[in-house]
């Protein structure tokens, strides 16, 4: 018995060294834009293993590749086999009973997406958005969903209203309070290197607009976890983020509502999320990842500015 238990942790181990291996290859792949790779080894996974959520998951990689490749033939492609096999996998389990299906089928929604939208089906993309976001909203891809439907078409509406119950530091205004502001939105989060990276940048923004208008807010969330990755209540989590906020951030005056539903409706699922809302509480910009400041500082000049 004892060499069977060793066994079984031993096959354990292996299938998530290949589950890694298989991942990190087919993404290699799709750097070196060798798609042709990619798919012989997902093929051949495929042939040993069968359909798995790790499968499923590398093949998410391939949509992926080619949407960022603007390959939108075989992006459509791949996306719609995705999803197909992950909606065979979730008549055996929910969408988070594990890590992988979530990941596939929220690219597979994704691109799907975005490959409507590439070839001129815009609106109906975000009509297919919505009715993926009500198929899925009380799962952890509605945010990713969300995200997408503002990519495709928050800019030029009015900016949604944000939770401000829970905050750090200065207690906030409400965004209708502050139509006439231009604001910066910026959606962070306390392990998030690339935050950390935008915080700079909106200081010094902060510093040349802030006289004229500009009026900078920070949503943040918990995790349930600080330093190390290590599990927190959610007391003890928020004053490591307020330990980091003004670690990182002190140079930054921001309003910092607490809330993890304004990460949903906003969609920042990618952090830092940037918005730019002009002065009529209209979004002018709305960008998962961070921007340099040569990127942003004409896009900030615009909305303090009204234009």
């Amino acid at each position: 018995m004892k060499h069977l238990a060793i066994r079984l942790i031993l096959a354990t181990l292996l299938a998530g060294a290949a589950w890694a291996q298989l991942v990190r290859q087919v993404r290699a792949n799709i750097a070196r834009d060798d798609f042709p790779a990619a798919e012989r080894l997902i093929a051949e996974y495929k042939a040993g293993n069968g359909v798995t959520p790790e499968m499923i998951l590398a093949l998410s990689w391939l949509g992926r590749g080619a949407q960022a490749a603007r390959m939108w033939d075989k992006a459509g492609a791949y996306a719609a086999e995705t999803r197909k096999l992950a909606l065979a996998e979730l008549k055996k389990r929910p969408l988070d009973a594990e890590k992988d299906l979530p990941l596939a089928l929220g690219a597979s929604i994704e691109v799907q997406a975005h490959v409507m939208a590439a070839r001129d089906a815009r609106g109906e993309a975000v009509a297919f958005l919505h009715e993926e976001l009500k198929s899925w909203y009380s799962t952890s891809i509605r945010t990713r969903i969300q995200k997408n439907i503002h990519l495709l078409s928050l800019e030029g509406k009015p900016a949604p209203p944000l939770e401000m119950k829970e905050y750090l530091g200065a207690k906030p205004a409400p965004l209708a309070q502050l139509k006439g502001k231009p604001l910066l939105l910026f959606f962070w989060a306390h392990w998030c290197g690339d935050c950390k990276y935008q915080g700079p940048v909106l200081a010094r923004l902060q510093r040349e607009y802030g006289p004229k208008g500009l009026f900078v807010i920070g949503p943040t969330q918990p995790y349930g976890y600080v330093a190390g990755g290590e599990d927190a209540p959610r007391a003890e989590e928020l004053r490591y983020v307020e330990a980091v906020r003004l670690e990182k951030y002190g140079n930054l005056q921001m309003a910092v509502p607490v809330s993890e539903e304004n990460f949903k409706k906003y969609g920042a699922s990618t952090t830092p999320t940037i918005v730019l809302v002009d002065r009529a509480g209209v979004v002018r910009l709305y960008h998962p990842g961070k921007m340099s400041y040569e990127t942003l500082a004409p896009l900030v000049a615009g909305v303090v500015a009204g234009s």
